[in-house]
């Protein structure tokens, strides 16, 4: 079979590059959105199985599909990681270590500007006002116990700051709430919460723009954990070498990737709130009752291609998107970080099974270390004063003759060369609220008094 370059193509496309890879299979007989497609994307991570293409759903507008776990694992043991290779443009059969150790040189990627077009793809239908019923799309309720429909799992959000010098394009779920209504999470300690601030200190509700089905490069580049200011088209324009096509919104001035699925558009508004969650999360944990008040995303435009295709996630127990996107992007950040401080660090990732809980880092061992104890704690330094830091609890240091993505040998690793006098504990760090230990006043003041760094590797 040729090698298949995912560089820079759009959904579709790679759509059809898993169809080569006999990595996808097409569903066509009816299915419900009521908790059948959810069950259907799960059995996909799990067995792990083909990602399902949903091309007919109950109650759903005529020609919407749903491509389910876009980017879990491939059954075939040839190239497991399949999907995230193809996703960041190298060749099906790079190994794990690899698809990180290439994603750690994201940041030295010099910034190439999108490209503004007239026209795209995105653009084949167009709805305004009235005519645009978000509740006849596709939209899946993933669990049991979640508080609704999740139009967005694996779409991404884009927002920019008044003054424009900052374009955030991100993941984040996005609840269905009306025909024209949608309620969205916004992290104040995020980059879309930090751009949401800036909207209110002006008086002005924040423009947005919601795509879905995308460049699988966007949606990978959405989970990366970069510094704020950063724009990731930009930066993804230099990874891929050639600048990102983008179109102009209809009812703001927001720029949205030209070969989109769908665009939904509209403002988040300041002051209206609507009711949100819970959702079965990446932990593998639904809080049921944890329902909350967040900011009324008000549509005012749609726009998607012809018998559009949107991506859905079924977060919960390992692997799925979570893991295979945001956890190696975080591993990967993490790695640029330690090495940029010049640190003995071999490699770093975030084992599937952790559920982004658990950062494993490896030191080089033919190195002599005076003190193992110091070097340990100036990875935790570094780690933890990083973005990609703040959403891990816990690290693993082990010598380099430990395969970090061996979830068995890290096991092994940690239960026997971890002495119990060589944890070290980091307070008041900043922490995810989403992080499953924490109880609710962590989770409320966004620090944890428990983040530690164990030992397991010889002086």
């Amino acid at each position: 079979m040729k090698t298949i370059q995912a560089a820079g193509i759009d959904f579709r496309e790679y759509i059809e590059a898993l169809e080569q890879y006999g990595d996808m299979i097409k569903i066509e007989q009816e299915v419900d959105w009521n908790l059948e497609m959810g069950a259907m994307i799960r059995y996909a991570y799990e067995r792990p199985a083909p990602a399902p293409l949903f091309c007919k759903i109950k109650d759903s507008a005529p020609g919407f599909r749903v491509l389910g776990a876009p980017v879990g694992l491939s059954p075939n043991a040839r190239h497991p990681f399949l999907r995230i290779a193809l996703s960041l443009g190298l060749p099906a059969d790079t190994g794990i270590a690899e698809l990180v150790e290439a994603w750690s040189h994201l940041p030295e990627a010099k910034p190439l500007p999108p490209q503004e077009v007239p026209d795209g793809p995105c653009k084949e239908k167009k709805l305004f006002g009235e005519d645009i019923d978000l509740t006849s799309l596709p939209v899946p309720y993933l669990h049991v116990g979640d508080g609704g429909r999740y139009i967005n799992t694996y779409g991404i959000l884009i927002v920019r700051s008044p003054d424009g010098s900052w374009v955030n394009w991100s993941i984040t779920r996005v609840m269905l709430h009306g025909k024209r209504t949608l309620a969205g999470v916004i992290v104040p300690t995020q980059h879309i919460g930090k751009i949401y601030e800036q909207w209110k200190e002006i008086g002005k509700d924040m423009p947005y723009a919601l795509c879905l089905g995308v460049d699988p490069g966007i949606a990978m580049i959405a989970g990366y954990p970069l510094p704020d200011g950063a724009n990731e088209a930009d930066l993804l324009g230099g990874w891929y070498g050639k600048p990102l096509q983008v179109v102009g919104c209809e009812s703001h001035d927001l720029k949205v990737p030209a070969s989109s699925e769908i665009v939904i558009e509209g403002f988040v508004s300041l002051n209206e709130t609507v009711p949100e969650g819970p959702m079965g999360e990446y932990a593998g944990y639904t809080w049921v009752g944890h329902e909350k008040e967040v900011p009324c995303f008000r549509v005012t435009a749609m726009t998607h291609r012809l018998d559009p295709i949107m991506p859905a996630v079924a977060a919960g127990m390992p692997p799925e998107e979570n893991h295979t996107n945001w956890g190696v992007a975080i591993a990967a950040s993490i790695q640029h970080e330690l090495r940029s401080h010049r640190l003995p660090v071999r490699s770093c990732f975030i084992p599937f099974e952790s559920a982004v809980h658990w950062l494993v880092v490896t030191v080089d061992s033919s190195g002599a270390y005076a003190d193992s104890k110091a070097l340990a704690r100036r990875i935790g330094e570094v780690v933890f004063a990083c973005r990609g830091g703040s959403y891990i609890p816990k690290i693993i240091v082990v010598n380099d003759d430990i395969d970090p993505s061996r979830i068995d040998q890290v096991v092994w690793a940690a239960a026997t060369r971890n002495h119990p006098d060589r944890i070290l504990h980091f307070a008041d760090q900043p922490v995810l609220p989403l992080v499953a230990y924490l109880d609710q006043e962590e989770k409320t003041k966004g620090c944890d008094d428990k983040d530690r760094i164990q030992l397991p590797f010889s002086e």
